[in-house]
């Protein structure tokens, strides 16, 4: 064998190994709702491998490749003498933490907005670090490609709160819709996403300047996003009426819809980019999209699918059940179900991260 030859057997198998490392390293946090907690699971085996609790009615979770931190947000508001005690650091004395706590603070918010919790936790320990207090409960999380902000949708508020994750702030409150649901980045960290399921449109909100730039019309109640890895296409839910809606960004336009039929909820992009996955929730399916020529085709995954999540590196996404504790894996190929991983409450926003 020449050199050459040699070279590239070499470089092949060692990005075959990296792979295969990849997805033995990676870990799924699954947040069980109404169980107060999140479960941890290994990626490629389903096994068990950890649980944070005390994080009160957990619904949206969010990470980022270039944080540390998980942001938990909660759906459960409490009042403020709850909140205070709730939110203190376990490192901090109670000293500091009322001198904190004592410092006047820009009111942000709606006037009437509860309290509602978001935590962040160390994702290598699974260690709670922090209790932020948000204006009102919390639906969906995001954090931003650079691990600087997390974004929290608060259906109640008709708006977005912006936690700096550099000082533990709340940073900003953006009003941008009827009900927002969903949040999601491209590969700007200073623009998200934002769907109003009340009046049908997803916001592009600049965190910095702390406004919406434009809205976007997208059927009739926008849910759950996901982005292509370029950030170029934004695919939308239309929750209610079983549709999926293709958005270019530069224009603004939808380019394609899809029927899927009956109530949907979760979708994500396969880890190659060439098809959308949806959970078919009320029709006990999931629905795989080929992206570039449209064909659908679909399986039977019963009952109630409902989170997805893509895990990359190892051809699966994960899927919870709304109506019994469980998640399935799923190849994203066959779309079989390849196992099931019992757990508590419900499995709502899934988050896979690498060691």
């Amino acid at each position: 064998m020449n050199p050459q030859a040699k070279l590239a057997t070499l470089l092949m198998f060692t990005a075959l190994a990296a792979a295969a490392a990849n997805a033995e390293s990676t870990r799924v946090f699954i947040p069980e709702g109404s169980a107060d907690a999140i479960r941890i699971v290994d990626a490629h085996t389903g096994q068990n491998v950890g649980r944070i609790s005390g994080i009160e009615a957990v619904h949206g979770l969010a990470g980022s490749p270039n944080s540390s931190y998980l942001v938990a947000g909660s759906y459960m508001e409490v009042d403020r003498e709850d909140a205070a005690e709730m939110s203190k650091p376990a490192a901090v004395s109670e000293d500091e933490h009322a001198a904190h706590h004592a410092k006047p603070k820009q009111a942000l918010g709606p006037k009437d907005a509860g309290i509602s919790l978001l935590s962040v936790i160390d994702a290598a320990s699974g260690d709670l670090l922090r209790k932020i207090e948000v204006p009102g409960a919390v639906h969906h999380v995001a954090v931003s490609p650079d691990g600087r902000f997390a974004v929290s949708t608060h259906p109640n508020g008709d708006g977005i709160s912006v936690v700096d994750l550099e000082s533990f702030e709340l940073f900003a409150w953006i009003l941008t819709g009827p009900m927002p649901n969903y949040a999601v980045f491209g590969t700007d960290p200073g623009i998200v996403y934002i769907s109003n399921a009340g009046n049908g449109t997803v916001s592009e909100v600049d965190l910095e300047l702390g406004i919406v730039r434009r809205n976007i019309i997208a059927g009739e109640a926008p849910e759950h996003l996901t982005m292509s890895s370029d950030g170029g296409t934004l695919y939308v839910a239309d929750a209610d009426i079983g549709r999926i809606v293709e958005i270019d960004l530069a224009t603004g336009r939808d380019v394609r819809t899809f029927e899927i039929g009956g109530e949907i909820h979760g979708l994500d992009v396969t880890d190659d980019q060439t098809h959308l996955l949806v959970a078919a929730k009320e029709t006990d399916r999931i629905v795989s999209i080929d992206l570039k020529s449209g064909n659908i085709i679909e399986a039977v995954l019963s009952p109630a699918p409902y989170h997805l999540t893509t895990i990359l590196g190892t051809g699966s996404v994960f899927v919870s059940s709304r109506d019994e504790p469980k998640v399935w894996i799923v190849d994203a190929k066959t779309l079989a179900a390849t196992k099931e991983i019992p757990i508590e409450g419900e499995g709502h926003q899934m988050v896979a991260l690498s060691n």
